[in-house]
């Protein structure tokens, strides 16, 4: 985030001055956008969902946490919430200005937002924000279009045109929706301001962190270079192909990198075998793979695309050394999430998507110690949250030294 996208499914930023007389225009050209408007109450100003709301903004701290626990509610509800920033671009000694033009945009603002939004600093005396929920029924892309619309009129009723020049509206919704390509996006700031926060609280941990990252990543690659070439000889030699897997993965917020493992498997090898069960088994299909008929797993077992060295490999985790690399570089954590595969994120929940964003991905965690393959997807998910919130140098420590018991003994391992 997200980020998405979560999460966003759009960031519009226009000049108010382009949209003079647009709102009467869209009363005759889009009547389906209208007709959801009116079910929302956004082109009525005297509607009955409206009222007069006195009070001052939110201050810039509650009205964040309000947004947070919107988000929160929408990753579990999948009901879209929309957020409208105001902003001015005055420079100079035009600066002075924009508090009390802010304040009249919040005045003008409260007495025709209804009574489920909620209206609030985004930043002090700065940005201003809305929170617009319960859209109802109505399309999403035309609620915005007409929250827009409202937005606009309600500015030029409260200032001349010359001021009008000098604001700024965005909109973000969430969750987001596809793209052409049905994607989405994981993350935007704006709508975590929360991890933004978490991530400058526990900016000395995070430092920490990366030192040990540092250090451990170096000191595995140096001990562990006669195992590298041990195992490279034997993959050579078991199949034809690189000694090296590389695959796109995604890491915190969504953002791609290349990720390395040892190959175990033969080269030129169905992507479509993977696809389907890691669809299935997000959605909790994976019935197939049952063993001793009591819990999925998270891998296939019995992959005839496996060769005999990477069955070794994969039984023992070895195959996985060559990511402390992607430690070494500040791709990977030694603790964390595992990074996903593109096409696994096309199937989570908008819950799934808070493993991008909360923690950089990992070579262990808290999943590999506490049943591995043989825990269900949202029990894996749940670990990696619960990580992300309580995360320390301590704790990072406690997994590093559970992992080589959960490796040796292979438990969960395919």
């Amino acid at each position: 985030m997200i980020g998405f996208s979560l999460p966003i499914r759009s960031e519009i930023y226009r000049k108010i001055s382009a949209f003079v007389g647009r709102a009467t225009a869209l009363a005759t050209t889009r009547p389906s956008a209208i007709t959801a408007a009116q079910q929302l109450g956004f082109l009525n100003g005297q509607d009955q969902d409206y009222v007069e709301v006195p009070d001052a903004p939110l201050s810039q701290k509650p009205f964040r946490r309000i947004l947070c626990g919107e988000r929160k509610r929408a990753e579990r509800s999948h009901k879209s919430f929309v957020l409208m920033l105001v902003r001015t671009n005055v420079t100079g000694a035009s600066k002075g200005e924009a508090i009390p033009t802010m304040s009249r945009v919040a005045r003008a603002l409260s007495g025709t937002i209804r009574e489920t939004d909620t209206l609030g600093w985004f930043e002090a005396n700065s940005v201003l924000g809305v929170i617009f929920t319960e859209l109802g029924r109505a399309d999403l892309t035309a609620a915005l279009t007409n929250i827009e619309s409202k937005t606009i009129a309600t500015l030029q009723r409260a200032f001349v045109a010359n001021q009008l020049e000098t604001f700024e509206l965005s909109f973000y919704s969430f969750p987001d929706e596809p793209n052409d390509q049905g994607n989405r996006r994981t993350f935007d700031p704006v709508l975590h301001p929360d991890l933004i926060d978490l991530d400058r609280k526990k900016r000395a941990f995070l430092v920490i962190k990366r030192i040990m990252d540092l250090v451990g990543s170096s000191v595995a690659l140096i001990a562990l270079a006669p195992l590298f070439l041990g195992l490279a000889a034997l993959i050579k030699l078991s199949s034809k192909g690189p000694v090296f897997f590389r695959q796109e993965r995604l890491g915190r917020f969504g953002v791609p990198f290349v990720f390395l493992k040892f190959r175990s498997m033969h080269i030129s090898t169905d992507a479509e075998i993977h696809k389907e069960y890691v669809r299935n088994f997000i959605a909790g299909r994976a019935g197939s793979s049952l063993r001793d008929g009591t819990r999925p797993i998270y891998k296939i077992t019995n992959d005839p695309r496996v060769t005999w060295i990477g069955r070794f490999m994969r039984r023992t985790s070895l195959d996985e050394l060559p990511q402390f690399w992607n430690v070494f570089v500040g791709e990977m954590s030694l603790v964390g999430p595992r990074p996903p595969i593109r096409y696994e994120t096309e199937a989570y929940d908008v819950w799934h998507r808070r493993r991008l964003l909360e923690a950089k991905p990992g070579i262990t965690g808290l999943w590999q110690v506490h049943g591995r393959s043989k825990t269900t997807f949202d029990e894996m998910v749940r670990l990696d949250l619960r990580y992300s919130r309580m995360w320390s140098p301590l704790s990072d420590v406690k997994i590093l030294l559970q992992t080589p018991r959960a490796v040796f003994s292979g438990d969960g391992a395919y």
